[in-house]
């Protein structure tokens, strides 16, 4: 529940703040606790005529927190039993981590009227009767049958099959006389993001991560500001900025798209390449990408399977997990940081497993530039949309990413396609059907 506490003034009445927001002393308590007076203008929906409501917010912005209460405002408003809602998230751990249970999920901010959830049948249930079922952007078939009276989406630039989900979502919002959605999403350049912005139908709100300062741990703000503002990174998760490409950039997004499909064909050689982290800091990631050869020299991206923050150990068992996962030929990791640490900390988990150490000679840029001419060339494809990997390949430019940082699963994309295609590694073996 909100917190409040008295400020005493000098000369003025004391006031009471809640929530980071301060309300007149003979404000009542309850009032300061009700969101139509606690919320921020751009957390509530606006008025007139539309069929989305998309809410463009930095990171810690309060995106969320509208989420849950517009939910929550409709299923306590609506006297009709059979009301239907849709709730869409990236995957269904993050509908029930974020929308329903977290800090600022439905269950946590109802104050009255709240609704039962129903785990293993993945909805909620309110006393009136209205239900909300939870749905992944895994499964874009799970919401061809049902239908609804509004929908919140939540993340949508970062969901798996983003225009595939979205579509099937739009067939199902058909119930009632004005059927509505709202979309809370971190910016990123995505087609499907873009295609909304420029519907006619949409309302766009832009809220940032400042907007919601009041809510946030003292000094975050300013300490994220001095590591990222003004950088293409800071724009997007702190002041919720849609960036396109940059334009020294060796990758477009329109290019990746063009060869993102659905892959089915077999490979005759698979690596997994790893790119392990400079530090141990907790925001550290080890970039391991798996990629695999077709017989026609063709070379497919497979998964994107970097992890952050983990011990040597921790981003070892990654990697083998990948290696087996799909049944890879070999292993080829960077040396240039962890030196014969990395083949230590690999062959401790499986002293069997085929790796290849290779050490970096020339710059980031010099290594990336012949990988970009495969892309040009239509010698690559990827098997699915990798955001995070996409999001790096796309600010990739000759001074390195825009906010300063490592472009640790980019890195491991070059490695990987260096080893397959330019250099020839990995040896290729008999394979079960």
């Amino acid at each position: 529940m909100p917190q409040a506490l008295v400020v005493a003034g000098d000369s003025r009445p004391a006031d009471i703040v809640i929530d980071g927001q301060h309300f007149p002393a003979d404000f009542s308590i309850r009032s300061a606790r009700d969101w139509r007076f606690i919320g921020r203008p751009d957390q509530h929906p606006p008025k007139g005529d539309w069929r989305t409501w998309l809410v463009i917010g930095g990171r810690g912005s309060g995106k969320t927190r509208a989420g849950a209460e517009w939910v929550q405002a409709l299923a306590s408003a609506s006297k009709r039993s059979d009301l239907r809602i849709a709730l869409v998230a990236e995957t269904l751990g993050d509908a029930r981590e974020v929308m329903i249970d977290g800090v600022s999920g439905i269950c946590r901010i109802a104050r009255k009227n709240v609704p039962d959830f129903e785990i293993s049948r993945r909805r909620l249930i309110w006393p009136s009767g209205a239900m909300a079922q939870i749905f992944s952007s895994e499964d874009p078939e799970a919401l061809r049958g049902p239908q609804f009276h509004f929908a919140w989406c939540d993340e949508l630039a970062k969901w798996k099959h983003a225009a595939e989900t979205f579509d099937m979502l739009q067939f199902g919002l058909r119930l009632g006389d004005d059927p509505r959605q709202l979309v809370t999403t971190t910016p990123r350049p995505v087609p499907v993001l873009k295609r909304l912005i420029a519907d006619p139908g949409t309302h766009l709100t832009r809220i940032s991560t400042g907007a919601n300062a009041g809510n946030l741990a003292p000094g975050f703000i300013a300490a994220l500001q001095a590591r990222y503002g003004g950088t293409r990174l800071g724009r997007q998760e702190l002041d919720g900025e849609l960036i396109e490409d940059r334009e020294d950039a060796l990758w477009k997004r329109a290019e990746i798209e063009a060869v993102t499909t659905r892959f089915t064909s077999g490979l005759r050689r698979i690596v997994v390449a790893v790119d392990p982290p400079s530090g141990s800091a907790a925001s550290s990631c080890c970039g391991i990408v798996v990629a695999g050869l077709e017989a026609g020299g063709r070379a497919v991206v497979l998964s994107d399977c970097s992890v952050e923050g983990k011990s040597p150990a921790g981003w070892a068992q990654a990697v083998v997990r990948a290696f087996q996962r799909f049944n890879a030929d070999r292993i080829v990791a960077e040396v240039n940081q962890g030196g014969e640490m990395v083949s230590a900390m690999l062959k401790s988990i499986d002293a069997n497993l085929p790796v290849t150490m290779v050490r970096a000679t020339r710059g980031k840029f010099l290594r990336a530039e012949p990988v970009a001419a495969l892309y040009e060339q239509g010698r690559v494809a990827h098997a699915a949309r990798f955001t995070e990997l996409e999001d790096q390949m796309c600010d990739f430019g000759p001074d390195g990413l825009s906010s300063g940082r490592s472009p640790d699963r980019l890195d491991a994309l070059v490695w990987a396609l260096t080893a397959l295609v330019l250099e020839g590694q990995g040896e290729p073996r008999v394979r079960g059907i």
